[in-house]
């Protein structure tokens, strides 16, 4: 019994140590997506890394209308984001079944 939970415990180790490794890389890792004149640049890490407004949305800008554009980027941006980090953590779980969605 003790072999075994020694074998878990660097087995847990290991995944832990993984884990840390795929979030560095997560946190280089980027996605873009632009609703209008926005554009919204994020991490895997889920941090948002740019938000870009095209210059002819701001000669008469419609305050309401970018708003809405900024919102919708962001959350497409991070939404994006999510679905990367969640497929990089299902590559390092493997069969692990529903444990990359309580990770990610």
């Amino acid at each position: 019994m003790g072999n075994n939970m020694l074998g878990m415990m660097k087995q847990a180790a290991s995944m832990q140590r993984q884990m840390k490794k795929v979030q560095k890389q997560l946190a280089k890792q980027v996605v873009e997506e632009s609703q209008g004149p926005v554009t919204v640049t994020a991490s895997g890490d889920m941090s948002i890394k740019k938000i870009a407004i095209d210059a002819g949305a701001l000669e008469n800008p419609d305050r309401a209308q970018l708003e809405r554009s900024v919102t919708a980027a962001v959350n497409a941006a991070l939404s994006s984001a999510k679905k990367l980090a969640g497929s990089e953590m299902s590559k390092m779980t493997g069969g692990l079944g529903g444990l990359s969605e309580l990770l990610g």
